[in-house]
This record gives structure tokens, sequence and C-alpha cells, in this order.
């Protein structure tokens, strides 16, 4: 059974319902970042795309913790900031809208999700509970350090603090190239001289026209050597990945020249065998 996404097609993944109850930007009072915060300028926008902002610590106006933000243990809730937009992760839906960031106030528009329904009611909650918190205009602040910190605090004086994580772009010092590669169902045997007994993906670049239509002819299947980050095969299943392929600086002798993210799934198809 094959499940396809053309890539023309992928940015009607946040097709969507916007939130009734978003608050009007023009009549809500902004709370005051904390004396300690680090204010964080228009020109610190660059710094907010350059990571990935993973919920560590969410407490009320009274510094009770909110138990209700952290339905997931394993996949905290994740902020991506890029081109003026803000997307929300590791919710029940994906959400996302428009921002601004201008003196301490960054200003988040009306959020959009998609529409799947989760069986478990703490995710289910937890997209509301985002949402009533990031929608609007919210202090924040950024602090520098070796994992940076970003605080968002809500006019009702929630405050929120996320850990930054380095993007790829960030840590590989500019940005990859696009490439769609098509990975087999099944790896094979290939020669490592660190590895024994090493299996390799068979993998092979497969091209799109602007309008998503497959173009050319793919050539056969190759080993490959490197891993995809964030993905993990599935015997049995053909994958065509998106991925950001980025050149790696002065790489060990034994390693790879280059280095692959998964963007994500474009197409899956269990192979019988």
């Amino acid at each position: 059974m094959t499940r396809a996404l053309l890539p023309s097609l992928l940015a009607l993944a946040l097709a969507a319902c916007a939130r009734d109850n978003a608050p009007d930007a023009s009549t809500t009072p902004v709370a005051p970042a904390t004396p300690a915060a680090v204010t964080a300028a228009a020109t610190d926008a660059p710094a907010l795309e350059g990571y990935h902002w993973q919920l560590s610590s969410a407490a009320d106006a009274q510094g009770r913790r909110i138990d209700t933000l952290f339905a997931r243990d394993d996949k905290p809730v994740q902020l991506e900031f890029g081109e003026g937009r803000i997307g929300i992760a590791n919710t029940c839906n994906h959400m996302g809208g428009s921002y601004a960031a201008s003196g301490d106030t960054l200003t988040v528009g009306r959020l959009v999700s998609t529409m799947m329904a989760c069986t478990d009611n703490a995710l289910m909650a937890l997209d509301r509970e985002v949402g009533q918190r990031l929608e609007g205009p919210l202090a924040y602040a950024l602090q520098a350090g070796e994992m940076p910190q970003l605080t968002l605090t809500t006019a009702g004086g929630d405050v929120l603090t996320f850990l930054g994580k380095p993007t790829a772009q960030t840590r590989y010092g500019g940005p990859g190239e696009r490439v769609f590669l098509e990975v087999a169902a099944e790896t094979k045997p290939c020669s490592h001289p660190l590895i024994p007994d090493k299996q390799c993906l068979q993998v092979r670049e497969i091209r799109y026209d602007e309008n998503g239509a497959k173009i050319g002819e793919p050539g056969q299947f190759q080993h490959f050597y490197d891993e995809i980050e964030g993905y993990a095969h599935e015997p049995g299943v053909r994958h065509v990945l998106r991925v950001d392929r980025y050149t790696v600086r002065n790489p060990p002798a034994d390693a790879s020249a280059h280095a692959y993210v998964l963007d994500r799934v474009v197409e899956s198809e269990t192979v019988r065998p």
C-alpha cells in the first residue's frame, strides 16, 4: 500500500482551523520581563531561527508548575522559528502562525493547526493549553550560553522556559542542499574498514519538477555508507525521503564530507518479499 505526498502538496499540512479564542493583540496587556532576564532585541531573530527550542520548565504567576504542558515526557513541546513563522511541534497536532519580534516583545499571530484527533486526552488538552499561552504578545528574553535559553512570559504571568538545541544549519555553518533520496526496502552487506558485517542502505537520488512530478530516470541503487539524521530504516518498507545535505568542514580522514538530515518522508511503500 502506497502512501504518497507529492512535494507540491506538502505545504497543505497546516491547512486548518483558526482558534476562535485568540486574544486581541491590540488590547491584551503584556507582562513585563523579569529584571534578571536578558532582553532580546529585533536583531535577535536569527538567533531564534538557529535553534530548536524545547520546553524545559513552565510555571504560573504563583510559581506552580503547569503540569498540563508536559503531556509527553519524551517529547517536550518544541518551537521552531523561520521566515517570520513559528511552528509548534510535539503536541497532538502541528500548530503554527506568524511571529514578529520587537524590543522585548514577541507577538505570535493567530495559530492554525492540523485536524488530527488524538486518543490520549492529555495530548488533546495540550493543544489547547499551548495555544492559549502562545498566541498574542509575549514578553521574551534570550540568554546566551552553550545551551541558550528562551523565556516567554504571558500577560497572565505564566513563565515558559525553553532550551535551545542548534539546528543542522547552525551546526554545519550554512544552508544545506535539498535532495530527494529513494531508500530500498532492504539493506545489503557492504565493506567498511571499521564496522564488521556492516549493512548499508540502498539509495538512489530522484528528482521532481516544480509541480511535484518525477522527472528523469533514477539510476541504480548504490551502497549508502552515511547516516541520515532523524531517519530509522524499516525493513521491508521503501521510502522516498526529502533530506538536506550539508558539507562537513574538515571531516576526519575516515569520515564522510557530507551530513544528511531528514526533512520529511515523502512516500512510503510496503514491499512484499
